[in-house]
C-alpha cells in the first residue's frame, strides 16, 4: 500500500514543523537560521513558524527572534506529571529530603548524558544550577556515574571520552569499579565547585539499572564522614524505588559480574 501525495506532504509538514522547534531550542532565534538549519525555504519556514506561534508551540519576542512557548512547557509538565517512574519514586524523594534536609535528584540517562526528571529543593536555604529537564555529563556527575553502575567498562570509557576526548581514563575507571563494588557513587566537587553529592541506582523488575537519586550539597554539610553515612540510606531509599518497580533484592549480586577485585585499569 502506498502513501498519497498528501499523506507524504503532511508527514513532511510536520517533520520540518517539529525540526523548527528543535533548531529553536538549540539556539537559533531568527528565521534565516531557522530556515538553514531545518534547510528548508524562507517562505516556507515563516509559514510553519507563524503556524508554531499561532499554537503556541512558540513565541515571537520581537527585538529577539523566536523562542519555545507556552505549550511546549505545558506538554513537558505533563509528560512528567505521568511519567510511571516519577510518580513510583516521588513520595520516596520527599521522604528522603525531608529526612536529609538537602537537595534530592531523580535523574535518567540520555545518550551520554543524566537527564533530570524530579528536583526537590533542600531546606538549607541553598540553590544549585540543576534543575528539572536539565542535562549534565555522565562522568562527572554522582547522579550520572550511579546511571553507569549498570555499563560495563567499554561504556565508562566511551562515556567519558565523549567529553574527554584522547584523555586517559585510567583514574575515572578505577574510581567506578570501587563505586561498583560499594552500590553507590560519590561527586567531590567534580561538576559544581562546592557541591558534593551521593548517589545510588535505582533498577528494574528485570534488574537493569533505568535511573537514579542523589542527595546534594554544599561542601561544609557534606564532609567525608556525613558522605559514609549517607551512602547507606541513599542506597536503601534507592531500593525502596527499587522495590516500587518491581525489583528483588536478592539480585543485586547479579549486576555487576565484570568487577573483580584485582587493580583496575583503563
Amino acid at each position: 500500500m502506498t502513501s498519497s501525495p498528501s499523506t507524504v506532504n503532511g508527514v513532511q509538514t510536520l517533520l520540518r514543523g517539529l525540526a523548527a522547534i528543535e533548531a529553536v531550542a538549540a539556539g537559533h532565534h531568527d528565521l534565516r537560521a531557522i530556515s538553514q538549519h531545518i534547510s528548508a525555504p524562507r517562505s516556507t519556514t515563516h509559514r510553519l513558524i507563524s503556524a508554531l506561534v499561532a499554537q503556541r508551540y512558540l513565541r515571537q519576542i520581537s527585538s529577539r527572534g523566536y523562542f519555545l512557548g507556552p505549550r511546549l512547557i505545558e506538554l513537558g509538565g505533563a509528560s512528567l506529571a505521568g511519567y510511571p517512574l516519577r510518580i513510583a519514586a516521588r513520595p520516596l524523594l520527599e521522604a528522603l529530603a525531608q529526612l536529609t534536609q538537602d537537595t534530592v535528584h531523580l535523574g535518567i540517562r540520555e545518550q551520554g548524558d543524566v537527564l533530570y526528571i524530579d528536583k526537590i529543593p533542600g531546606t538549607r536555604g541553598l540553590e544549585m544550577r540543576s534543575r528539572v529537564g536539565h542535562r549534565m555529563p555522565l562522568f562527572s556527575t554522582g547522579i550520572g556515574k550511579a546511571l553507569m553502575l549498570g555499563a560495563t567498562m567499554a561504556e565508562w570509557q566511551h562515556f567519558y571520552r565523549l567529553h574527554n576526548p584522547g584523555a586517559d581514563a585510567g583514574s575515572f575507571i578505577r574510581s567506578m569499579h570501587h563505586y561498583a563494588e560499594r552500590g553507590y557513587t560519590l561527586d567531590l566537587e567534580e561538576n559544581e565547585l562546592a557541591i558534593r553529592c551521593v548517589a545510588a541506582p535505582i533498577r528494574d523488575a528485570g534488574n537493569q539499572v533505568v535511573a537514579a537519586i542523589s542527595v546534594a550539597s554544599i561542601a561544609p554539610y557534606m564532609p567525608d564522614e556525613r558522605m559514609q553515612e549517607l551512602s547507606g540510606i541513599v542506597k536503601r531509599y534507592a531500593e525502596d524505588i527499587s522495590a516500587e518497580l518491581g525489583w528483588v533484592a536478592h539480585r543485586t549480586s547479579l549486576i555487576y559480574p565484570f568487577v573483580s577485585t584485582h587493580a583496575k585499569g583503563s
